[in-house]
């Protein structure tokens, strides 16, 4: 989803997050704030992007190996392949790879979060070339974020706004005991949030 008017992507729209807690457009600033915020917190969490933009990445050639990984994903669209040889790509060492030579396809991944790759035909002959360009689609497109996804977003965001509207953003209960009282700081992220978005989370070796 993405706020029209600030131009942010957030992973529920807005009038979805107002609808949904019962609030009205006098706390805009307020919810947009907490979206932003729990959306850019889900994605530090999870290590990647999650709505749909466009991507350039350089991947090298090891091995003469014909498949690539490519670090975005979901990948809906690869919109231009160039290989090159050399340490640097020129119009004389390059060539554009036209699709009928590659195809994206579903590498080893994890529930239904699949790590794209791009398999590169053997005519292309690999030894030629020491690094491939790949200009990309890749995430969800808009409206059509998993529930999970979906909820996560809502609960933080409730989370921070309710904590915000009571001036008590990080801060819950009393401390009592061993004589000391007073706020104390809660967890930036609730785990019932963090169970929702484990399955997307990047997996890093």
């Amino acid at each position: 989803m993405e706020d029209e008017k600030n131009k942010v992507k957030t992973l529920i729209s807005l009038e979805d997050f107002k609808a949904l807690i019962g609030i009205d457009d006098r706390d805009d600033k307020t919810a947009r704030f907490c979206l932003v915020t729990a959306s850019l917190s889900i994605e530090q969490y999870c290590k990647r992007k999650f709505l749909r933009k466009q991507y350039f990445e350089t991947i090298q050639i090891i091995n003469n190996y014909l498949v690539l990984p490519l670090k975005e994903y979901p990948v809906s669209e690869i919109l231009l392949v160039s290989a090159f040889s050399g340490e640097r790509y020129t119009q004389e060492n390059g060539r554009i790879i036209e699709p009928e030579f590659y195809r994206p396809m579903v590498g080893n991944g994890y529930n239904e979060e699949m790590i794209f790759e791009l398999l590169l035909s053997s005519s292309v002959r690999p030894y030629e070339y020491s690094f491939v360009n790949v200009t990309y689609i890749a995430g969800y497109e808009r409206g059509s974020v998993p529930e999970d996804l979906s909820a996560a977003c809502l609960e933080l965001s409730s989370w921070n706004f309710n904590r915000y509207k009571g001036k008590r953003i990080g801060m819950s209960g009393n401390i009592k005991g061993a004589g000391v009282q007073g706020e104390h700081f809660e967890l930036s992220m609730p785990e019932n949030v963090k169970v929702l978005i484990e399955p997307y989370r990047r997996k890093t070796i």
